[in-house]
């Protein structure tokens, strides 16, 4: 059993409870169990992106708040992650928030078959040099037609990489503080 915290953190307005590790070098994976500033700026655009009646799909979910969000207002959401212990925190952050369970798919980015989805999302993502065509060719397996698809990113330097390799989709661009951007690719 890992040693874990409860934070507490608001999203749109509405105060969330997640469950996170209370210290991060107790996994084989520094990356996993934390709330990293991208996965807060993804979770405060879907507070209000319009999302209904669409399936939505994170990659990469880690403590999954931006599908609690989502799920906290209805939206059907699937979140993945290749990480063992994912899905008991999903189970468990759901349920610290009230929220009925949330779909979870253990699946990395190589193999994985998931289906179609309407909106695909999904922050801090690029921080391996195979990441950034792993993650292209997922989003573009994963995207139904028409569909979005949402990434919060805090500035890595696979970022350029990763956008050429998106560059046959049209996209935009916000920022969050200090480097962090929110790309969006239609």
């Amino acid at each position: 059993m890992v040693a874990a915290q409860e934070l507490s953190v608001r999203v749109g307005g509405r105060a969330y409870r997640l469950r996170a590790l209370a210290d991060r070098t107790q996994d084989a994976d520094p990356m996993f169990g934390e709330l990293w500033p991208a996965g807060l700026a993804l979770a405060e655009r879907m507070a209000d992106y319009p999302a209904a009646g669409k399936r939505v799909l994170e990659a990469g979910c880690g403590l999954a708040l931006p599908s609690l969000v989502l799920a906290s207002r209805g939206v059907d959401v699937t979140a993945t992650d290749r990480h063992p212990m994912a899905e008991e925190f999903l189970e468990r952050n759901a349920a610290l928030n009230g929220l009925p369970p949330v779909r979870f798919r253990l699946a990395g980015w190589a193999n994985a078959a998931l289906g179609a989805y309407d909106l695909i999302i999904g922050a801090d993502l690029l921080y391996e040099p195979d990441q950034p065509a792993l993650l292209a060719a997922f989003l573009e397996r994963h995207a139904a037609p028409g569909a979005e698809i949402v990434i919060a990113d805090p500035g890595r330097r696979r970022l350029a990489q990763f956008r050429k390799l998106m560059a046959a989709r049209k996209g935009s661009e916000t920022r969050f503080a200090p480097r962090g951007r929110i790309l969006t690719f239609a």
